[in-house]
């Protein structure tokens, strides 16, 4: 929560002060470059995803994974931000969960967060996110009930 809080500038909601896209870009790539040679394959992405405040998407393919379920890494705008879940965010209440139902296999979660932590990414768990949103910002939520973490560093304005 501290990361989280630290970010959390009212008067910067879709990306913090200082942000470069080109930087973000830059650094995005070579995240997709480490994935994919950590699972000898071609991910999906999804890159500069507009009115959110998340940068990219990379899907892992099912067919690489050892549980066959795809994997799906976030990066937020808001650097170092980052989250992994399995299937989808939202399947699963966290990778424990997943690993607990088999849907995700520890050896293939690590790979994805050495990717990560390599590259100064901080991987905050999707049940912290789900938190409700108590922060300093005021939100333009369009959801349904109260906003959370993951609304305010990784949702759509």
């Amino acid at each position: 929560m501290e990361i989280l809080r630290r970010l959390d500038d009212p008067e910067w909601l879709e990306f913090p002060s200082g942000y470069s896209g080109t930087e973000a870009a830059a650094l995005f790539s070579r995240l997709v470059g480490q994935i994919d040679s950590h699972f000898s394959t071609r991910c999906e992405i999804d890159r500069d995803i507009q009115d959110s405040a998340q940068y990219g998407r990379i899907d892992v393919p099912g067919e690489v994974a050892v549980c066959g379920t795809r994997i799906v890494v976030l990066v937020s705008r808001f650097k170092p931000l980052a989250m992994v879940a399995a299937d989808n965010p939202g399947a699963f209440f966290g990778t424990d969960d997943a690993r607990a139902e088999g849907e995700l296999d520890a050896s293939d979660l690590e790979k994805v967060e050495r990717a990560l932590s390599g590259l100064g990414y901080v991987v905050v768990p999707e049940e912290l996110l789900t938190n409700r949103y108590d922060g300093a910002a005021r939100l333009l939520f369009h959801g349904s009930g109260e906003p959370s973490w993951w609304d305010r560093f990784f949702g759509s304005f």
